[in-house]
């Protein structure tokens, strides 16, 4: 059968090409949404759910002006990720401090909720791919997913360093090995680059969060007493800069026409 292009909505990606950089500024992210949440919550004093509130009102704001772009735009994007990293740790927080939901619970929950994510996302679009998300439709699931890998993440980083007790460096050892041997199993195994993709995604969460508090907790805690402030800063400097390297150095990147036959 000849190839037949369909004419479905394409046009531009809408999402950053995996690069090195993009894994740095994504760690970068995470790592500063743990120690921003805490900040924002325990040492300016505004307390769970008005750090929420404030949060998620921003994050609605910033992705109104993401989704508006219908293409790829560094600030946009990354504006958006640190801020759904923050929003996916107050969602975590709040449920176990709040609501008293065991960290157990609150990963396998979140866990459920982003497996039936990709599955209807993959039965209505046929594709996870993160190099083909050009319609409203396959952002609005991309973004979904990414805000679950945020909050399920903070759960799986929070039970293994404190309720297995293994502390932050060890953590942060752990999720770095598994990054590292996943990134094995797509270079050398040449496993599906879409899957890998995911759970590097995933466990960029522990990985970051484990690092930020080990960095701005208290030396009594396990941590290198930094605080959350000069943390939250020091990344935040990083993010902005590779931000802004970005913007200077990017071609926005076709979508390929899809095709059948």
């Amino acid at each position: 059968m000849s190839h037949i292009t369909l004419t479905t909505e394409s046009g531009l990606n809408r999402v950053p090409r995996v690069t090195v950089d993009f894994w740095l500024i994504k760690l970068m992210a995470v790592t500063m949404g743990e120690t921003a949440a805490d900040y924002l919550a325990v040492n300016l004093g505004y307390g769970l759910t008005a750090t929420s509130l404030i949060m998620t009102a921003v994050l609605a704001v910033v992705m109104v002006l993401q989704l508006s772009q219908k293409r790829y735009v560094p600030w946009a994007y990354w504006s958006a990720v640190v801020l759904i990293s923050v929003v996916g740790t107050l969602i975590t927080d709040n449920l176990v401090d709040n609501f008293g939901v065991a960290l157990e619970t609150t990963a396998t929950v979140f866990c459920i909720l982003l497996v039936a994510t990709f599955a209807f996302w993959y039965a209505l679009e046929g594709t996870l791919s993160i190099h083909t998300v050009s319609t409203n439709r396959r952002e609005t699931f991309y973004w979904l997913a990414i805000l679950l890998t945020f909050a399920l993440g903070t759960a799986v980083g929070d039970l293994v360093a404190e309720v297995f007790a293994l502390g932050y460096l060890t953590t942060a050892i752990i999720f770095g090995t598994l990054i590292a041997a996943i990134a094995a199993a797509y270079y050398v195994l040449r496993l599906d680059g879409i899957l890998t993709f995911w759970l590097a995604y995933i466990f960029t969460r522990p990985l970051g969060a484990s690092i930020g508090d080990l960095m701005s907790q208290q030396v009594e805690y396990g941590g290198m007493g930094l605080g959350t402030i000069y943390t939250s800063l020091l990344f935040l400097t990083v993010i902005v800069t590779i931000v802004v390297y970005m913007s200077f150095n990017y071609t926005p990147e076709e979508v390929p026409a899809e095709r059948m036959g």
